[in-house]
């Protein structure tokens, strides 16, 4: 997948799937307006990995881009366990098993950390998964506004 741009229609298929994913699970809106060009330039990040037995990140917009301190390239051919270190890789999936038997989760908390090296905790994120027309799942995706540098 290219980087959301002008000319691709800022990934318009996918960015439809993860803003109506969100609705539908959260009733509300994910992004205003509601739709791909806003949600790259979104100022918090949002983030969507596949459903691969390893998920690889799918998607990832400015912010997050920026502050995992990754291109579009580089970020989205990421597996997404990777955007956590080891220790916190079993909280992590934990959070997933959660959102799986839940639906979705809003206030997930964890520590993330940069291409860098750079740590951070985020909090108060939403989790949801993607789902297709047919309701079939295609994958999961994340947002929140609320981090700070560890």
């Amino acid at each position: 997948m290219d980087e959301p741009t002008f000319q691709n229609g800022y990934q318009n298929d996918h960015a439809e799937l993860l803003i109506t994913s969100f609705e539908t699970c959260l009733c509300r809106r994910l992004v205003e307006p509601s739709n791909a060009k806003a949600l790259y330039s979104a100022p918090y990040p949002i983030l969507s990995h596949n459903t691969a037995d390893d998920p690889v990140l799918t998607y990832g917009n400015l912010a997050a881009q920026h502050l995992w301190e990754m291109s579009w390239d580089d970020l989205t051919t990421l597996p997404s366990r990777l955007t956590a270190e080891p220790g916190e890789r079993a909280q992590r999936d934990a959070m997933f098993a959660e959102m799986r038997d839940k639906g979705f989760i809003e206030n997930y908390a964890g520590i993330r950390i940069s291409a860098t090296g750079k740590r951070f905790e985020i909090r108060n994120a939403v989790i949801w998964p993607l789902r297709d027309i047919e309701g079939k799942k295609v994958g999961e995706a994340a947002t929140f506004q609320d981090y700070r540098f560890l």
